[in-house]
């Protein structure tokens, strides 16, 4: 369990005495029997977000991790195989970090950090080539005070801490803006030719269509 004695919280006020734990992967019904922080809003409402993560934790490949405080989520991590209309779902070992959130008062508390290592502690992340796309567009910068560019920094050096780098990719969502991000993490027993493979996608010609 992670025990912070104080913490400062985004509004720049102190925080009590803060415990949590990391689950993962957690079953749909483990899901099921705990509360949504209701501050984790990022992507969608809190109950929606709820059901997103049952969902994901029954798919066959699919898996989630969150923190938790006293039966509440208040941080989550989903993999899951990348959409079947993106580049990506043509290669058979990659596995896509769909989502990454902290309630905003958990927040600079370890939470992001300690989710991840749990995660990547796993061997099963070792057979895959694990992405993950960042679109400034769905970045809290104003809840976080920071600027897109502090952002991506923060991102980058947070996913950097478990092994993902920056790739560079010709892939339209990523370069629509300078600010997107993909980043990659390749498992110590993913093959020579599943690599070669993902580096041709990488930088694979884009075909318009008229």
């Amino acid at each position: 369990m992670k025990r912070l004695s104080e913490a400062e919280s985004l509004d720049g006020l102190p925080v009590p005495s803060k415990q949590f734990h990391v689950e993962g992967p957690v079953s749909p019904g483990g899901l099921s029997g705990l509360r949504m922080n209701e501050q984790l809003q990022n992507f969608r409402l809190p109950e929606k977000q709820h059901q997103a993560l049952i969902k994901i934790a029954g798919f066959a490949i699919g898996m989630v991790f969150v923190a938790v405080h006293a039966g509440e989520i208040v941080g989550y991590i989903t993999f899951h195989r990348p959409d079947e209309y993106a580049r990506w779902y043509r290669h058979p070992r990659v596995l896509e970090l769909g989502g990454i959130e902290v309630a905003r008062s958990w927040r600079r508390c370890g939470v992001g950090t300690d989710m991840l290592r749990a995660a990547f502690s796993l061997e099963v992340f070792e057979q895959w080539i694990v992405i993950t796309t960042e679109y400034f567009r769905h970045w809290d910068v104003k809840g976080n005070n920071m600027t897109v560019w502090q952002y991506r920094e923060l991102l980058t050096k947070l996913f950097g801490r478990v092994g993902f780098v920056e790739r560079a990719t010709s892939d339209p969502d990523i370069i629509e803006h300078p600010a997107n991000v993909l980043m990659a993490r390749c498992g110590s027993r993913v093959s020579w030719d599943d690599m070669m493979l993902f580096e041709q996608l990488l930088m694979e010609k884009v075909r318009w269509k008229r």
